[in-house]
């Protein structure tokens, strides 16, 4: 009943109980009856208006009470005026005691749908647990139909799940009566596909009202009397929908709408976390193909380079004791053309050999193949031995090279590669220093390192190659000189393979100082 109404009712009550208490002799105090319509008002109405009616009550009392004494010839008996007072406190005393019951109702039901919104807030936290305890596609659907039906209170659930532009035919459904999870291979119907579509463009739940002729036709398929069309989508994308089907309307009434767009949003964002574990899983396994095929192929290239280079170095050195050979007159005399043609060619055979060796080199080191044999190395003697080997490259450009050394400066190292370091070193000075330049080597000692510097007034490298000197790609240069690209990569390699670096210096107004620093032999093993 409406509150309009019962303040009718409990206005008409006055009125009627106002009339028989003026009609009624003063010694029949009949206003004991205005207690009633003002108990109806302050049970169930608000105050302000049971307030009125209270007041109203009141005025009726006195008017009753004053017309009694007028009819008696102005008379008011002394008992009839107590009465009549003890009736207005009646009144009043109703009045309270109904709006302290009305509060007290009001209280009690709002700490009751507090607690029922506490049971339904934590019911809902561990359903988002269960359903969120997985990444798995499958096991992620059938904990959103499953909860679903058991938090939200519906009879049943599907579930349908988006695949490009259109639902799949592959549905998730659970009834409460049921044992387990079924997942039946069936279209959906074209009208449920209709309202599903239009719950995910709108991104808010669809209620299907049994008075719209499309929508009854999708609850009779379902089998039920009220559903929610709920949309499961993150913020990128629409991953499905899920069906919620009640034949009660109290269990999807409208109290639980803000719980079942919180169950939706938190079932569509588990979806999508599945869904990306599983493409993360997809996009890994492409990944390790690849970087499988990567690895074979690197094997088989580390593999040609490693053979081409080791088989190369044999004939490339019987070729060279030929050439010297017959540069020497053992074959007989040679004219001066055809043996400057030898000296050119002697040269040229000792490029390819350095060449192979290098290569060699690298395809030891990419292969993870470094010495590990450690012994003292005197790097000024290895430095000398360098330079007189390199004579002929530095003689033919006219270059001064100086040879600054230190006896205390030994390393711990392997010969054979501190030995190609230090080439490395100066066959990169002597091709990037012009004719008629000067080449400083200087070996040092500092503390627990031992220094070796390369120093020239050459061309010098641009700013903008310097961070890539030291690896593979530095072979971009287009300056006069330029090689392989390869000599200072494996400077690198060794000097990092023995726990030591080399670093790089311009030198004003031109030039270059290459620095490898390498870890100082013990005194007990240099003596």
């Amino acid at each position: 009943m409406s509150s309009r109404a019962i303040l009718i009712i409990s206005l008409g009550l006055l009125a009627a109980a106002w009339i028989v208490d003026m009609l009624t002799p003063q010694a029949l105090v009949a206003a004991i009856m205005l207690t009633v319509p003002v108990a109806l008002a302050s049970v169930s109405l608000n105050r302000r208006t049971a307030a009125f009616v209270v007041g109203a009550a009141l005025a009726a009392d006195a008017a009753a009470g004053w017309y009694n004494g007028y009819r008696a010839g102005y008379h008011w008996d002394s008992i009839a005026i107590g009465n009549r007072l003890l009736a207005a406190f009646s009144v009043v005393l109703v009045g309270w005691l109904g709006a302290s019951a009305q509060t007290s109702a009001e209280r009690s039901g709002r700490l009751s749908a507090r607690q029922r919104a506490a049971e339904r807030a934590d019911a809902m936290r561990r359903a988002f647990e269960r359903i969120r305890a997985t990444l798995n596609v499958d096991l992620v659907a059938r904990a959103i139909v499953r909860e679903g039906v058991a938090t939200l209170g519906a009879d049943s659930a599907l579930l349908y799940r988006l695949t490009g532009v259109s639902f799949a035919d592959v549905v998730y459904a659970y009834d409460r009566d049921g044992s387990d999870v079924r997942v039946q291979h069936s279209p959906s119907p074209a009208g449920l596909a209709q309202f599903m579509r239009r719950a995910l463009e709108r991104r808010e739940t669809q209620r299907l009202a049994p008075t719209d002729p499309v929508a009854r036709l999708c609850l009779d398929a379902l089998d039920a009397d009220h559903a929610l069309i709920v949309p499961l989508c993150d913020a990128q994308s629409e991953l499905g929908a899920l069906v919620l089907a009640a034949h009660a309307a109290d269990r999807l009434d409208a109290d639980m709408d803000l719980f079942v767009q919180a169950f939706g949003e938190q079932a569509g964002v588990a979806m999508a976390q599945a869904n990306l574990f599983v493409e993360l899983g997809e996009k890994n396994e492409e990944l390790a193909r690849a970087n499988h095929a990567i690895a074979d192929r690197s094997d088989v290239i580390r593999d040609l380079v490693y053979a081409l280079s080791h088989d190369l170095r044999t004939p490339l050195a019987a070729a060279a004791m030929t050439l010297q050979q017959a540069l020497d007159g053992k074959y007989g005399s040679l004219p001066e053309p055809y043996r400057d043609i030898l000296r050119h060619s002697i040269e040229s055979n000792s490029e390819l050999r350095r060449l192979a060796e290098t290569l060699l080199l690298v395809a030891k080191y990419e292969a993870g193949d470094q010495s590990t044999g450690r012994t003292a190395v005197p790097l000024g003697k290895v430095a000398r031995s360098v330079v007189d080997e390199l004579a002929p490259m530095w003689h033919a450009k006219r270059l001064q090279m100086r040879v600054g050394d230190d006896e205390t400066a030994v390393a711990l190292g392997d010969d054979a590669e501190l030995r190609r370091a230090t080439m490395n070193l100066l066959a990169n000075a002597i091709a990037w220093t012009p004719e008629d330049g000067t080449i400083a080597v200087r070996i040092t000692r500092d503390g627990r390192q031992v220094l070796l510097s390369v120093e020239d007034d050459g061309y010098g490298v641009p700013k903008d190659e310097r961070e890539s000197l030291f690896e593979r790609t530095s072979a971009r240069s287009t300056r006069p000189g330029s090689g392989s690209g390869l000599g200072l990569y494996i400077v690198r390699r060794i000097a990092e393979g023995h726990g030591g670096s080399v670093r790089y210096e311009p030198v004003q107004p031109s030039g270059s100082r290459f620095t490898l620093i390498l870890p100082a032999a013990a005194e007990s093993s240099v003596a």
